[in-house]
């Protein structure tokens, strides 16, 4: 199913608003550290209406996509085939171009977030809390159901999100049980926190930081450290950033794309630090 690592292949990031991504500058310091000279990687700003058009045109020449909001859904008409991961939630965020012209799609946030609790020490947990219950919560649920071997506790803003988040728990094996955000300050005590809401969302929350946390998974990474993040480095607990799992993410799709064993996660890191760095 892996695309061959062949000369002038091409590659690009897709969704809307797109400027943003750091995907350009992992993928192209991975093609520059495994030698790839003629590979290119690219950013579309494209929405759910121009994508079937976009992906008709591809060509052999094309290696893969990634995809970001709002298509991670909208992809998987396109497509000839997705895996059981991006199956068991409904979203798809990498597509391989095979030798024979198919397209197959993968979701490689999910064994991207188990790679970056693990390089932390986080192998597994007997209980979990997540904050949010957007998409990414449900990636994150699915990431529980490989680390957590207990209750997930869900807190929301909405009887109708805590029913999509049950539902989820039911689809995905996983115990959840849903709390109202008005409480969210005990989730800091769980062993694993998960925190899936956009930027400022969790501010209020900084100052309920327990005297001993355990590890927080803060899925942002722009601006960062959020004051969540800052506080619980502060109090000394483990930190795991949306950097680790963007990088993480993007290593497993370099790795499907070019057919690569394995790709150079560390160049890919610095090369994401140094551009955050520079916005």
């Amino acid at each position: 199913m892996r695309a061959r690592a062949t000369d002038a292949r091409r590659a690009a990031v897709l969704g809307k608003p797109i400027a943003h991504s750091l995907s350009p500058v992992l993928h192209r310091a991975a093609y520059e550290e495994l030698g790839l000279t003629d590979w290119t990687y690219d950013r579309f700003e494209i929405d759910e209406a121009a994508l079937p058009a976009f992906v008709s045109e591809l060509g052999p020449e094309w290696a893969g996509l990634s995809l970001t909001m709002p298509l991670k859904r909208a992809i998987i008409p396109l497509l000839d085939e997705i895996s059981e991961t991006a199956a068991s939630v409904e979203a798809v965020n990498t597509v391989v171009r095979t030798e024979d012209g198919r397209l197959v799609g993968d979701n490689t946030d999910i064994p991207g977030m188990v790679a970056a609790l693990r390089e932390h020490g986080v192998e597994q947990v007997d209980s979990a809390a997540i904050l949010g219950a957007g998409a990414t919560a449900s990636s994150a649920l699915a990431a529980l159901a490989r680390v957590c071997t207990g209750e997930v506790v869900a807190y929301v803003r909405s009887e109708a999100r805590a029913a999509e988040m049950r539902q989820w728990g039911e689809r995905l094996e996983v115990d959840v049980r849903t709390a109202d955000w008005a409480e969210a300050d005990r989730a800091l005590h769980a062993p694993l926190v998960i925190a899936t809401t956009p930027a400022g969302t969790t501010d209020a929350l900084a100052a309920a930081v327990p005297e001993r946390p355990a590890t927080l998974f803060d899925v942002l990474y722009d601006p960062w450290p959020t004051s969540l993040a800052a506080r619980w480095s502060m109090f000394g607990g483990a930190v795991v950033s949306g950097l680790d799992l963007l990088v993480h993410q993007a290593v497993l799709q370099v790795e499907q794309m070019t057919g690569r064993v394995a790709a150079p996660l560390e160049a890919m890191r610095k090369a994401g630090e140094r551009a955050l760095a520079n916005r």
